[in-house]
Formats: structure tokens, sequence, C-alpha cells
């Protein structure tokens, strides 16, 4: 409908980049005809392009951008429920629903997501080990087919489409508006309590011991740190502050500042082993063990959102962000992986350590119960070899990797992880038998085949 516009696009670690043929409909009714038409081979659904590799790019064909598509429906302010258009981003929800009392239910960390993107990639934030992932508070979505029919999906009404679609990373189907439960916050702040730990070891043991009492708990790591100290980390675990909590009289209104840019992409030596030991070092003596601070809820869900572009401080060429979760059985095999990372001349700038609750029904939903440990590495030549070989380890170990961060894993490795593909195949299969939703990470992976080839980006 209309014609499209050709992008080379990426995800928010700029690789790969994809020359791609991007449609962006003003209305959801619009849809329907760019699929009926069928100028591309196949399509894929897009939003703010948060996640990090290519599970919205569709290198050579159609990329459907619904961020135009953002409209809010009606809200039910005694149950919470807010229905909305799929283009609709968390951070436009959290500025409309935050003075009112509402606060989302689960916020990754980012707020710069789209409902729709929050849905295929079933995200999941800082407090899944209490209350899940996003999914979960999902009470329906209505998915556009490639057929042109538009289905009605809950956790009780096509249920299978329902758990195939949340996490499937936008295979089955294009999200149209969507219902999600919001929770009720006494305030716009946080009571954040800080603890130093010494090692990975420490750190573990705070987060299984104390973790239950905290909504929101995550750890920053310093993954370059040697023998006794290696995975030295701060955790920062949370709950939402009470109105007494907070100085002034207005719990729910928090000040906003102007974001800082980063006006241009940084040379390739900038982010170095020395320059991130610096501020690893730096960072760590900065936040000793304390109890009882309040901040307001950006600066401790999403404090890089105050950056805009901060993604260029990696160069041109981008970086790799590598996620792998661990059962709590084998957390030997987080250390492992961390002894791989500090022994190696790759210096992660952010490295982000949480614990994961139990495995919600999604087919290709990535959280599980364990330890799970982000690293940022920036692109070199050799970083797809090395993500593939931490792939074989992570593997050995009983390890699983996260879609939305993933740019390098093979079909095998993948297929292995994710034991429940062939279950989503079969949905995919009777849903989409022509494979009209495609993408370039489910050709690579292996999900979905096609004619434009499964891109390897070795």
């Amino acid at each position: 409908m209309g014609p499209f516009a050709v992008q080379h696009l990426s995800g928010w670690g700029r690789f790969p980049v994809e020359g791609c043929h991007v449609f962006r409909p003003e209305k959801r009714r619009l849809i329907g005809p760019i699929l009926a038409e069928r100028t591309e081979q196949n399509y894929i659904a897009r939003g703010l392009g948060r996640s990090y590799g290519d599970a919205a790019v569709n290198g050579g064909a159609g990329v459907i951008d619904n961020s135009r598509l953002n409209r809010m429906i009606s809200f039910d302010a005694e149950a919470g429920i807010l229905e909305c258009e799929a283009g609709v981003s968390l951070a436009e929800i959290l500025d409309a629903f935050v003075p009112r009392g509402f606060f989302l239910s689960v916020l990754p960390g980012t707020k710069f997501v789209t409902v729709g993107g929050a849905i295929a990639n079933d995200v999941h934030g800082k407090n899944h080990h209490r209350d899940g992932s996003f999914s979960r508070f999902v009470d329906g979505f209505e998915l556009l087919t490639a057929g042109g029919e538009v289905i009605a999906c809950s956790p009780v009404q096509n249920a299978d489409v329902f758990w195939a679609t949340s996490g499937g990373i936008g295979l089955t189907g294009i999200i149209l508006t969507a219902r999600i439960r919001l929770q009720r916050v006494d305030s716009a702040y946080m009571a954040v309590d800080y603890f130093r730990a010494h090692d990975i070891d420490d750190a573990l043991a705070a987060m299984a011991d104390s973790d239950e009492r905290y909504q929101y708990s995550v750890g920053w790591v310093d993954c370059l740190a040697r023998g006794r100290s290696m995975g030295r980390s701060v955790l920062m675990r949370a709950n939402h502050a009470e109105r007494s909590a907070v100085r002034g009289n207005e719990p729910y209104r928090v000040k906003r500042t102007f974001p800082k840019t980063v006006p241009f992409d940084f040379p390739g030596i900038a982010l170095n082993s020395l320059s991130i030991r610096a501020f690893n070092e730096c960072y760590y003596r900065m936040h000793p063990t304390a109890h009882g601070k309040v901040f307001d809820y950006d600066t401790y869900f999403c404090p890089l959102d105050s950056i805009q572009h901060w993604n260029r401080m990696y160069g041109k060429r981008g970086f790799g962000q590598y996620q792998v979760t661990f059962p709590k059985s084998n957390s030997g095999g987080l250390r492992q992986l961390l002894e791989r990372i500090s022994r190696s001349s790759c210096a992660s700038f952010l490295a982000v350590l949480k614990q994961l609750g139990p495995a919600g029904p999604g087919l290709l939903s990535y959280p599980s119960a364990g330890y799970t440990i982000t690293f940022d590495i920036p692109m070199r030549r050799d970083l797809v070899s090395l993500l593939r070989d931490l792939d074989k380890q992570a593997l050995e170990q009983g390890g699983r990797l996260y879609c939305a961060k993933d740019a390098t894993t093979l079909p095998e490795t993948f297929a292995a992880m994710y034991p429940r593909l062939d279950e989503f195949r079969a949905i995919k299969a009777r849903l989409d038998p022509d494979n009209v939703f495609s993408s370039s990470m489910g050709r690579r992976l292996g999900i979905v085949g096609g004619p434009n080839g499964g891109a390897d980006h070795g």
C-alpha cells in the first residue's frame, strides 16, 4: 500500500547492517493491504529498533515500521488495564500513567521499546525473580495473520498462538493492539539498597540470600577483574518507595532534565581494556554498601536512556551484546564464562547480572530460572568467532541465549537451547505456511526458511 523506502537497518548494536524495504503505515487498517499486495517476498514488523541484533531486520525484503501506530485506546483504572496499539512505547506509557499512580509491571533496561516489541521478545526486567516476564501481564492482543485474518489471542483464547507469539520475535504475525496490566505504586521513586560484592561468589550468595526481599534486583559486574576479585560487583536492589520516603508533596512528579547525547561515532580505540578498566575501578569505589537511597524510577531502571545515541560510543562498527542464563544448579558455568572474558582481550563496557525466576509458557521465550549475565563487546574482526566459542561453552553448561540480544548464533546452537522449537514451527506453519513473516534472524537461526537465505555474519 504505497511506496516503500529503501533503508539500511540494524539493531541497537549496529551489527549487522542490511538493506531493507521499509513501509510506514499511518493506520492499522493499512497493514493488511501491504501484505495482500505481496510486493515483497516476506515481511517483519519493527518498532523502535532496540533489539540488538537482526530480530527486526529483513535484508532485501519488507519491514513494516509500526512506530506511528501508537494510539492509546482505553484504560480501566479500577483494573489497571491499558488497551493500546502495538507501536505505543513503554516511555509513552510511563509518561501518561506514572502521574496517575500506575507503573509498568515489567520494565526492561530501556523504556524506548514498543508494546509489540516487548511482547514479541517477551522482555524481562529486574523483577523477573519475583514477577516473571512481560507476557505474564498481557491479558490479550490482536494478531494480523499472513492470510489477512485478525485473531484475538489471550492465555485462554487461541492460547497456543498467544504463547507462540510471546517471545516469537514477530514470526507468527503482526500484533495490532494489546491489553496490558499496570501496577499501582505509591510514588515515582525507588528505595534502593547497594551491596558491594568482593567477587562473583559473594554477589551470587547475596542474591540467593536476600533477593526475595526486593521486587527488583540487578548487579553491575567488573568483568575485567581477575584473581580473587573476579566478578566483583555492585548489587542494586530496590522496592517502590512509599510516599513518606519522598521529599516534597508531589510523589509522582519526577524532575525532567534534557538528555545528553553522543553527537558522533567514537573512534574504535576509545573503548579499550585500559579505559574500561579505569572506569570500572572508579565505579566500584564510588558505590559502597549503603541502604535506603531514594531515586526516581528513570535513574534506577533506565540510566542509559538519559544518553541519546549511546551506542555511538562503540564506533561505526558497532558492538555485540551477549546475554546468557545458566541454571542455578550450575552457576559454575557463569564463573567459567567470566574467566574466559577476563582472560581475553575483549573489553566489555557494560556487564549486568540478574537472577531470573521460573520459565513461562512462551515457546521461544528466553527467561528461565537461574542467573543471567550480559556483556557489551566492541566489534572487532574475531568477535563473531569469539561469541560462537562462548555459545559452545554456554551450551555445555546448560546455558541459553536471548534472541533480543543475538546477532551471531548458529541454528544448531539455537535448536539445542530451545527444546520447544518444533512446537513453534508447527504453529508457525499452520498460521503462515508460505513464510510471509520472516526476518534475517529467523532465517539465520533456521526457525524459518526462505529465498532470502540465512545470512551468516561470520
